[in-house]
């Protein structure tokens, strides 16, 4: 198959399945052209420079994917598949109907180069040239460790973001907020754990918590939080009970809940050091100290940031965050929903897969 044949497969396995959003062919071969130079260079010699060069994809990529990064694991998977890879993915102990749904959904010579398991077979390690891993650093490091010399190693380890809200109007970023909040549960990388909110005054940020509440409980009447196991909803309570206690005796401190469950959570706190959420719908919020001292209260989680979202998205609002040190700065509302362009953790996805062949 060609190159424009495999994007036209795994276009209608999108369109079938419903698992990934609007994508086009030409998306498709244009991020071949992105990052390798020609949309055509998986499949013959092309100009590049003064020579013809050839893109060599990996015969076997395995896939690692985490339970939390359906979407994350549906993109790596595309990814193999538009270079023409046979694509061993191994599936997480939980169920991931994404990730069927949009294999099931695929053309049977494209179906026939992608194998799920839930465990991983030894000889799936030997076979494959190429490793891709999604998972906290223990699972990076342990199949780091297992992977030969021999072996393109791509790394997709714990990232943590969050969201800056310039200008609160007309409750449109609370909204928007709530939906960045709610979808996934906070599972992934890109959800936002703290919302910093630009204020004249400190009602401002409490305005916004306010108006947060309010829509995660609006989110979470069409969409609600998945179940969760008894040790999750023990530490939502065991953080709620701590900060409803700071409360009665600190006014820089304020909680919402959702009523008889844990289904989501809003903490106010005026302190700018980041918290890490324990995810499922828990987030923080806190009035945004100078742009010029941000970066102190993001210490703690500096080297795993991801995404930053900010409301109003534009060029003014930019201009002092490019240097936080995030690999991606989005509009509030579009955390989860990153570009087929996108460089996840700050990399390209093709070209590091691939090797060349150089001719003259």
């Amino acid at each position: 198959m060609t190159t424009a044949e495999r994007a036209a497969g795994i276009i209608e396995a999108i369109k079938t399945s419903g698992c990934v959003g609007n994508i086009t062919c030409d998306d498709l071969l244009g991020l071949v052209t992105a990052e390798l130079g020609h949309v055509g260079i998986l499949d013959s010699p092309q100009i590049h420079g003064d020579l013809e060069c050839l893109a060599i994809a990996p015969k076997c990529i395995l896939h690692i994917i985490a339970g939390n990064t359906p979407m994350a694991g549906i993109q790596s998977i595309i990814r193999g598949l538009l270079l023409g890879s046979h694509n061993l993915v191994k599936l997480p102990s939980i169920e991931l109907p994404e990730i069927i749904r949009f294999v099931e959904a695929l053309p049977q010579n494209l179906k026939n180069l992608v194998e799920l398991k839930s465990e991983l077979p030894n000889e799936w390690m030997h076979r494959c040239n190429a490793l891709i891993v999604f998972g906290g650093d223990d699972t990076i490091r342990t199949f780091r460790q297992r992977s030969r010399a021999d072996q393109i190693f791509i790394a997709h380890g714990h990232r943590i973001s969050f969201a800056i809200v310039f200008q609160n109007d007309n409750k449109t970023a609370a909204k928007l907020a709530a939906r960045d909040i709610s979808l996934y549960d906070q599972q992934g990388c890109l959800s936002p754990h703290d919302l910093y909110v630009q204020t004249d005054n400190k009602s401002d940020a409490l305005e916004f918590a306010d108006q947060l509440a309010v829509e995660l409980e609006r989110f979470n009447q069409h969409t609600p939080r998945r179940k969760l196991s008894a040790e999750e909803n023990a530490q939502i309570t065991a953080l709620r009970d701590s900060y409803d206690f700071r409360q009665s005796n600190d006014p820089r401190v304020k909680l919402w809940s959702s009523p008889n469950s844990t289904d989501w959570t809003v903490i106010y706190e005026d302190d700018p050091l980041f918290a890490v959420s324990p995810l499922n719908r828990v987030a923080f919020v806190k009035p945004l100290p100078d742009l010029d001292l941000l970066p102190k209260s993001l210490f703690l989680v500096h080297s795993h940031l991801s995404s930053i979202a900010i409301h109003p998205f534009n060029q003014k609002q930019l201009q002092g965050l490019l240097k936080l040190g995030a690999n991606r700065i989005c509009p509030l509302g579009k955390s989860q929903a990153p570009s087929l362009f996108w460089h996840q953790d700050g990399a390209p996805q093709l070209s590091p897969l691939v090797h060349w062949i150089d001719i003259g």
